[in-house]
């Protein structure tokens, strides 16, 4: 219902028909609104003639100014291609398996490893300690067994071993296609191999049959909120992928099919919080000159929500399917030194919560989120099931319908314990997600915006990132002193940062939840009275390679820090209009649990955290 009103709202917007009653209750409110926008006596809706975009990594969110909800579209395009992504690599599936030498399978408790992989990597007076997935997941799962205890929580001694007892002696039940009411429509391609269409987008490309003929492959010319490098060989492909996904959801989502006409509209584009040059200029080249829209403008996403949610000020944590931003809004402008961009999303989620269930004698075995039905699957489970509510943290059954194309649809039973909730949690122990491949083919294709007279990095740097980089790259060398012999002296630690990484912080220390200083945002003064820049020098140069993922209430308590600057006000001010959107935010508990994790960290702050 709520779609056929918008389409209704829509045809009527573009067909001049509105109701007289609201027109002219609109122009009495303010009569210079409608000759200003060229509306005449109303006959077009304030809004109709602008269009919004917002582009992530999995999905597409575009609709008209005057829509009271956007369409949402998977960022996806499948060509031709000899294969396709499940059949690259020799079908490795993804997550990955350890196999014995071989290549027999191991059992679902060691294929994702079992001991710990000690480095001893110095950094910064620390020790980084690299544990294998099942290592870090008992650890985890043991430590949520404490916390519950201490919290009087009911804690069965043998919930796991009910949940893998129970996940290996249940067979699936095969139900008929004509007795499945919620069986999928695949994407049917011409008997003929030679009329299939060169490119699909958008769901339909999603539900092309993985061993279709011709084969498709799918291509996300978007991942961790950066241009995809590592798919693509040519620039001019990749940008011509965002064109055209682009175009084709305006063409048939919009019902704007005569590019013609899109000269009478105006664009509104959404960009990150912290973006890069590069990107806003293509896509700059990309709306004007290959859309010809008449106008076209350029939002940050944060200060795109705190306009639509009516606020001012806010802390504006935006968790979305690959990437997690963190910005600080203050009278409509964000403040620049506030940004934090954070690259783990939902995605990380679904991944995550995969490989703990197989860890757990999952009855799915086969599951590969690189097949297109099993990804489908993976996301609505996810969506489905986790959780970040300890009250229940219990042992729960659950089912679901695995439909494939040419297949029965297979009803699975399965039960739970506490892999939901630990799944979720990887977003404040970001060490448990795979972060491996995500650098991989960083600037391949296309290079940074420099500046053309020093070589400087035209990109925008803010002191929160740099912090956030400083503390998880390596050390740098200090420069050597003027008698020629290099200072010994350790960098200064950027604080607001947890202590390790890939360790939860100390909850019982109280260094780790003191407060952090006035100083975080404005680096301690040299020794010659001069401001240091080392972390904005730091992050210009090395950020292309270190990935930047912390735990979410540390990033959000260092991105206040900075965009306070020590004033007591604004900290209050901040971490009491903390925002939480993206699509990640719907999962149950998540706002809860993150404001007990800033009242653990900062007791002094408790009043104001809601």
């Amino acid at each position: 219902m709520t779609t056929k009103a918008k389409d209704r709202d829509r045809e009527m917007a573009q067909s001049g028909v509105i109701d007289i009653s609201i027109a002219d209750a609109d122009m009495d409110v303010d009569d210079d609104v409608g000759m200003d926008d060229g509306m005449g006596s109303g006959q077009e809706a304030l809004g109709s003639k602008v269009i919004v975009i917002h582009p992530g990594s999995q999905n597409l969110r575009i609709g008209l100014a005057n829509d009271p909800l956007p369409k949402t579209i998977p960022m996806v395009i499948a060509r031709k291609w000899p294969t396709s992504e499940s059949e690259e690599h020799d079908g490795e599936p993804k997550p990955k398996r350890l196999k014995k030498d071989d290549g027999s399978t191991l059992a679902p408790d060691k294929m994702f490893g079992e001991d710990v992989r000690v480095s001893e990597v110095f950094i910064s007076e620390c020790l980084l300690i690299e544990m294998q997935f099942g290592q870090q997941y008992t650890k985890m799962s043991a430590d949520l067994k404490i916390h519950m205890r201490t919290t009087k929580r009911k804690v069965l001694p043998n919930s796991k071993e009910l949940v893998v007892n129970y996940n290996k002696r249940t067979p699936p039940e095969k139900i008929s296609e004509h007795n499945d009411p919620f069986r999928i429509d695949w994407t049917e391609l011409p008997l003929d191999p030679e009329k299939a269409p060169d490119y699909i987008t958008g769901k339909e490309a999603l539900r092309i049959p993985d061993h279709s003929n011709p084969r498709y492959k799918l291509f996300w010319p978007l991942q961790q909120g950066w241009y995809n490098e590592k798919e693509y060989d040519q620039k001019r492909t990749l940008f011509d992928d965002v064109s055209v996904i682009l175009e084709e959801a305006i063409k048939y989502h919009l019902n704007l099919r005569r590019k013609k006409d899109w000269a009478q509209y105006s664009c509104v584009y959404i960009i990150p919080d912290l973006y890069e040059k590069q990107y806003v200029v293509q896509t700059l080249e990309m709306l004007m000159r290959d859309f010809g829209f008449g106008r076209a403008c350029f939002i940050q996403e944060s200060l795109s929500a705190t306009f639509g949610s009516g606020v001012t000020q806010a802390c504006v944590v935006d968790v979305g399917a690959q990437k997690t931003s963190i910005c600080c809004v203050e009278e409509g402008m964000c403040i620049e030194n506030s940004r934090i961009n954070l690259k783990y999303g939902g995605a990380d989620v679904t991944e995550t919560f995969t490989k703990m269930m197989l860890f757990d004698h999952f009855p799915y075995q086969e599951i590969n989120l690189n097949r297109r039905y099993d990804f489908l699957l993976a996301e609505e489970i996810k969506t489905n099931f986790c959780h970040l509510e300890e009250d229940t943290v219990v042992v729960y059954l659950y089912d679901f319908h695995l439909r494939a194309p040419g297949q029965e649809t297979r009803k699975y039973s399965f039960k739970t314990y506490d892999e939901p909730f630990l799944a979720v949690q990887g977003f404040f122990y970001p060490s448990i997600f795979d972060n491996a491949p995500k650098l991989k083919g960083r600037r391949k294709i296309v290079p940074p915006s420099v500046d053309l007279y020093d070589g400087s990095s035209n990109d925008p740097v803010s002191s929160a990132q740099s912090a956030v980089v400083a503390r998880i790259s390596p050390p740098v060398a200090p420069p050597p002193e003027a008698n020629g012999e290099a200072s010994l002296t350790p960098a200064r630690q950027p604080s607001g940062i947890p202590p390790r990484l890939n360790e939860p912080p100390d909850r019982s220390s109280p260094v780790a939840d003191s407060p952090a200083g006035d100083d975080d945002a404005t680096p301690a003064p040299a020794a010659d009275g001069n401001a240091s820049s080392t972390p904005n020098v730091l992050a210009s140069s090395i950020r292309d390679d270190v990935l930047p993922a912390i735990g979410l209430d540390e990033a959000v308590m260092t991105s206040i820090a900075h965009g306070s600057r020590g004033d007591e006000r604004k900290i209050r001010d901040f971490i009491g209009g903390i925002m939480l959107i993206g699509g990640c935010s719907l999962i149950k508990g998540l706002d809860g649990y993150l404001e007990e994790r800033l009242r653990l960290s900062r007791p002094g702050y408790t009043k104001e955290i809601m």
